[in-house]
Formats: structure tokens, sequence, C-alpha cells
């Protein structure tokens, strides 16, 4: 039986050029598949200009080991052999010798492990160039393991790298220790989680230890019981103690780095222009009103830019159902293709615009280096409420679309933090809830001016985005503090170099994160669009609209054969689509939801609208439209659809439509969860049902409670 090839771990931070020394390391040799047990793609390839056949692997990007994300879990278990990963016989760390001092930070955990390691300098070329020299002789015998300087499209010093790996696993030096020492405090509690990790390598298992004090949260099911109540002992006699080990950890390494970087790199003493970049970017004020002013181009895009496709979209999906209705017989079989299948598509399709540009945005900020200076000038403001620096953009965006936010917390390295940022993230006032707010503040509140400057609907339309503000914070705080518990991670890092974004690689992020939400969520909102439409088309009661069908009947006759059907024939048309509603089971539920709904000042019409929107929350339009016989393709501009709102009166004679129900129905709507796709999306981020369900949850129970109290109290002090 012939012995399988050694595997050689190619490992390192992103944008060290590390998959163009692959692919110059293995020439077309390459192979793609998943990594065991996720659906994250790996490369593997055969070594080239070697004596002996030899694998390559290269492991994505990561910052550190310490971050929990897919990435970073990856990164250990191929280092570690863990997750049904290879062990590799001798791990290559890419460092880009233009930001040695970054890379290093990784670098120094890749040597606590005592795996076999060969350092690859890479992009020497580019150090020479921004005026670093990094002696690679020195840093060689100060790290305790081999060092070659490489160019990724340099021949001769990518053969180079080849020959080196080709002897070092033919003769392997000792295994590296650690370059650095840890405090007597940190060195216990090291020793005390260390027999956790008997399952690895006896040298790697005290940086297990040093990982889990960094990364395991008590909420972690993924990790051991026993490691968690471990890790949770030693965390809490340490905050007992004063001590964040968190920092103390990083501090430690970076202060190695720090205190023995003059020995192999030197800078030009010159200042560049990226420094001086940094002074203004990074700049309390000058620096946020910059980034404010990029975020407000960003989303003038997002809004401007995009509603030209999405209106293609629209017209298309209407063209097609139209196209359908046209070849199929009349019936439930066409209204099943034109509403429920090519509108469901047309759910799916009609966000795609907005999340392309809204990751072409975020592409271009990575690629550039930008997204580092804005977690970093952030970071102060966010972590006041339990988020991450990283997290204020998926946030503003938020305002645009909730579904590209959530795709956008993927640059959230932290698996909780990404949680937290995706529970609150719909709290935040999107695009979608304009119109219903729209129509809801036209249709109650008097359209006066406050000193004769300000109008009052308009005021209130601003109070609304305040509000959403004010409570997604508050509820970050909250859920950081409880559900979402975890230790406070200080943003450590280091900036990368300013750099021209690629348009490969920002086009193939678009393209891989919008085809992941078409195959992923698409399915789920095009099966909840399907549940929706059976809702309200079902059942075919004909006795519901029996007179009108008559009366109908009568028009139809009356009109001369050819012409257009008259404004009294398409009226009829409206009110018997709303009385067919009204006894649908889509009617019924919203009878049904009455006793749990009228406190709040919803009737059986606002009910069914309510629930409708779960579709989408701008269905709330056309499903009033229906419901008051104007016609499911008003917008919320339609003259007639606020009057008959305004004119709806309860079996009581009361109106339906006060200020105040008006204003409990906002309120209802800034806060509740309604929208499938954004349940859809938060399903495929979170990898299942469970957080999507507490979101829902949480969200439809402070609606309820919100609402009712604005409703039962605003009655109390006599507003109608």
């Amino acid at each position: 039986m012939s012995q399988a090839p050694p595997l050689v771990a190619l490992v390192g931070n992103p944008n060290t050029g590390k998959t163009t020394l692959f692919n110059a390391l293995t020439g077309s040799s390459v192979r793609v598949g998943n990594y065991p047990g996720i659906t994250v793609e790996r490369s593997m390839g055969r070594l080239r200009g070697v004596d002996r056949p030899v694998d390559v692997l290269d492991v994505p990007g990561a910052y550190s080991l310490v971050a929990r994300s897919d990435e970073e879990r990856i990164a250990v278990d191929a280092l570690l052999g863990l997750g049904g990963a290879t062990a590799p016989a001798l791990v290559v760390v890419v460092i880009d010798a233009t930001a040695l001092e970054r890379n290093l930070y990784f670098a120094l955990q890749v040597l606590e492990l005592g795996r076999p390691t060969l350092i690859a300098l890479n992009q020497m070329d580019a150090a020479e160039r921004a005026g670093v020299q990094v002696d690679p002789t020195a840093l060689a015998d100060t790290l305790g393991v081999p060092v070659v300087p490489t160019v990724g499209t340099d021949i001769e010093r990518v053969s180079a790298l080849a020959q080196a790996i080709a002897r070092y696993l033919a003769k392997p030096p000792p295994a590296p220790k650690w370059p650095w020492s840890p405090s007597d405090a940190l060195a216990a509690d090291i020793d005390a989680l260390a027999p956790q990790f008997s399952q690895a390598p006896e040298a790697a298992q005290r940086a297990m230890a040093l990982w889990a004090l960094m990364s395991v949260e008590p909420t972690d099911s993924a990790a051991p019981p026993a490691l968690r109540t471990s890790v949770a002992a030693r965390l809490a006699a340490a905050e007992g103690a004063h001590r964040d080990l968190d920092l103390e950890i990083a501090s430690a390494r970076y202060q190695w780095i720090d205190d023995h970087a003059a020995d192999f790199v030197t800078r030009s003493p010159t200042v560049r222009l990226a420094d001086r970049a940094d002074r203004l970017l990074l700049h309390p004020i000058v620096g946020f009103a910059a980034f404010l002013t990029i975020m407000a181009i960003g989303f003038q895009a997002l809004f401007s830019w995009s509603d030209p496709f999405i209106g293609l979209v629209e017209g298309g999906m209407a063209a097609l159902s139209g196209a359908a209705r046209d070849v199929l017989p009349a019936g439930i079989v066409a209204d099943f293709v034109a509403e429920a299948l090519i509108g469901g598509v047309g759910n799916v399709l009609v966000f795609l615009p907005q999340i392309a540009l809204l990751f072409v945005f975020i592409g271009v900020m990575e690629d550039s280096g930008y997204m580092a200076r804005v977690a970093f000038l952030m970071d102060r403001i966010m972590r006041r409420v339990g988020l991450h620096g990283r997290a204020f953009v998926p946030m503003l965006s938020g305002f645009a679309c909730a579904i590209p936010a959530i795709l956008g917390t993927r640059t959230l390295e932290r698996r909780r933090d990404r949680l937290l940022t995706m529970m609150v993230l719909p709290l935040m006032t999107c695009s979608a809830r304009l119109p219903v707010y729209t129509l809801i503040i036209a249709a109650t509140v008097p359209a006066t001016t406050l000193w004769g400057v300000f109008s009052q609907q308009s005021l209130v339309m601003l109070g609304m985005y305040v509000f959403a503000i004010v409570i997604a914070l508050i509820a970050a705080a909250v859920l950081g503090r409880t559900v979402l518990k975890g230790r406070r991670e200080p943003l450590l890092l280091e900036l990368p170099d300013y750099r021209v974004p690629s348009a490969r690689s920002v086009g193939r992020l678009v393209f891989n994160r919008s085809g992941t939400f078409v195959r992923e969520a698409g399915t789920v909102i095009l099966l909840f669009t399907v549940v929706m439409w059976g809702l309200s088309s079902f059942p075919r009661n004909p006795a519901a609209a029996a007179p009108l069908e008559a009366e109908r009947a009568r028009l139809a006759a009356a009109q001369p054969a050819g012409a257009e059907p008259s404004a009294a024939l398409t009226e009829l048309d409206h009110r018997i689509a709303a009385a067919r509603t009204e006894h649908s089971y889509a009617g019924r539920l919203g009878k049904g939801l009455e006793p749990v709904m009228s406190p709040l000042g919803f009737d059986w019409r606002i009910n069914v609208g309510v629930v409708g929107a779960f579709a989408a929350r701008e269905v709330f339009v056309s499903s009033m439209g229906i419901i008051y016989g104007v016609g499911g393709d008003v917008d919320e501009e339609s003259p007639s659809m606020r009057r008959r709102m305004a004119e709806a009166k309860r079996p009581d004679g009361t109106p339906v439509h006060t200020p105040l129900t008006g204003l409990s129905l906002l309120v209802f709507f800034a806060l509740a969860c309604q929208c499938m796709s954004t349940i859809a999306v938060v399903r495929r981020e979170s990898g299942g049902w469970k957080w999507p369900s507490f979101m829902f949850a949480y969200m439809t129970a402070l609606a309820w409670l919100a609402s009712f109290t604005v409703y039962q109290v605003g009655g109390l002090l006599g507003f109608s």
C-alpha cells in the first residue's frame, strides 16, 4: 500500500499574497473541494519542481486563531488535524513583508502550537518600494524557524521556497518553541486547562489552552461542557483578581513584537502619504465626518442606483405574470402561477440590486484597507452597547434593507458579535417600512404645521427613525448582557496599508454573496410567499361575494363588447376581492387575532394587513387596498386608499384609524419582525432555526408590549 504524500498547509492573514503563492507553487494541478463538515471551499494542489510528491493545502486567510468564524475554525483544525482534517507535516506561514508586525501576531500563534513551521516572507519587492528593509536571517534567528524571502510572481524565488519545503520535509528541524514567556498567573491558567486537550499533540496542548481562554464562551454549545466549566472558573478567578485575560494575552504577544521588531526590520524615516491620510481618517472629528460622507454616498447609491434595477425586476415579474395569465386558462392554476410562484420569485430577485451594490461597497472598503479604519474609529462608540466596531457598517446599511445588512455581518470575526448584530439589525428602519409609514401617517396624522414651519406628519416620520435607532441600541445593550452575554474583546489591530481595490476580488465577493442569498434564502422566501398566497386565496366560497358577482354580471352585460372595463366595473372587482379576502383563511386569522390585537387598537382588517406583511412589509399597503376594495395595485400615495381608511368604522360606529391607532400601528411595525426574507437570511447565517425563532419571538413580544402601552396609556390620557 503506497504511503500518502506529505501535506503542507499554507496559512496566513488575508491579502498577504498567499493564494498567488499557492498558485505559483502548484501551477495548474489545483483541486477544489469542501473542508470536512463545512461548506467552505478549499484548494489542494501538488507541489511542482521537487523530487517527491507533496500536497499543498491553501487554508482560508485568518487574522487570528482566536476568533471563532468558520475561517478561523478551519485554520485551527487544519493546523492541528482536528475535525476530520489531516495534520500537516509542515506549516508554511505566509507573511506580508510590508506589514510585518501585524502578520507576526498570527505567526506567533502558529509557533505556539509547536508544529513544524517555515516562514515565507512574501511581497519583498513591495516592501523595498515602501522603504521597508527586512533581514530574513535575523528574523529566522529571532523566531527559531527557517525564513524564505519570496515574491509570488518571481519564478526563481517561488522555486527557492519549493526547494526549502522539500529540504524541510526530508530533514525536519526541532519543533519551534514559544518565543514569548507568559506571566506566572497566566502560566497557571494555561497549565490548568491543558489536560482538556489531551487529543491534541503534546506540544500544542498549552497553546490550545491559551486559545480556549480567549475563545470559549459560557454559551458555546460546540465546546465540551467540562471545558466550558473550566474556562468559566479561570475567567471568574481572573476577574476577581482584576485581570483582563484577553488584553493580557494579546498585549504579551504585541509586547514581544515591539521589543524585537528593531532586530530584523527598519523603515524609511520619511512620512508616508498613508500616514498623513490616517491622521485625518482616524481623527475623532474629521475622521467621523469623512466616514459619514462616505456612508452617505454609499447609501445614496443603495437607494438611487438600485432603483432602476429594482424597477426592471418588478416590471419583468409583472410582465411574466401577465404572460402566464394570458397563456393559462383563468382559474386557480393561473392565479397560483402568476401570484404565488412568479410573485415569490420576484420577492427574491427584487433584493438583488441592493445586495449587489452593498457588497460592492463593502468589498471596496475591505480591499482598500479602509474597513479596518472604520472599525477602529467606531469601536469606542459601539462597544458601550456591547457591539463590535465593525458592526457599525451593517447597522447603517440596515436603513436600506436588513437582508444585505445581515449578510454584511460576515465582516465580524466572532460568532457572538455576528449574532448580536443580527438580532438587532431588523429594528433599523429599512426602506420597506417607508411606504407603510407614509400610508399610516397620511391616513391618521393631521396635515398641520407646528410653529408655522414643521409639518406634523414629517416630524412623526423623523421620530420613527430616531425611535428605531434608540430601541436598537437599547436592545443590543440588553441582549449583550443577557442572552448573548460574552466577554468584551478589545479591538487590537494594526492598520493594513492602503491599496487599490481589486475589481476581480470585489466581483467575486459580490457574485458569491448574491448567489448564496438566491440559493439559500430564496427557497425559504418562495415557500413563505406560496403559503401566504394560499391563506389569502382559500377557501373560495362563492357565497361570500355572490351579490357583488351578480351586480358585476349585470354591469358587464351592459358594457359594449371590446370596451375597456368601466370605473364601476373595476371598483366591483376590487370589492369582490375584498369580500373573498374577508372570508379566506387570512381573513379568518385576522378576526381570530382580534382578542389579542384589539388592545392595541387593531381590528380584523389591520390584522390581515399585519399577517400579509410577513411576505414583505410593503405588502401591507396592497393588502389594505384589497381589504378596502381599492385594489391590490395601489400605493401609499393613493388618495382613494387614504380616504377609505379614514372613513372606515368599527361595529360601534367609531373610526378604525384614529391618530392613536395610527401611532400604535407605527410602533408595532417599527419593532415587529415582519419580514420572512429577514428570517430566512438569519436562518442561513446562524445555521439553524434557533436564533431566527428567538429574534421573531422577542421582537414580536416587544412590538406588542410597546404598542399596547402606547394605545392604552394614550387612551387613559384622553387621546383618540
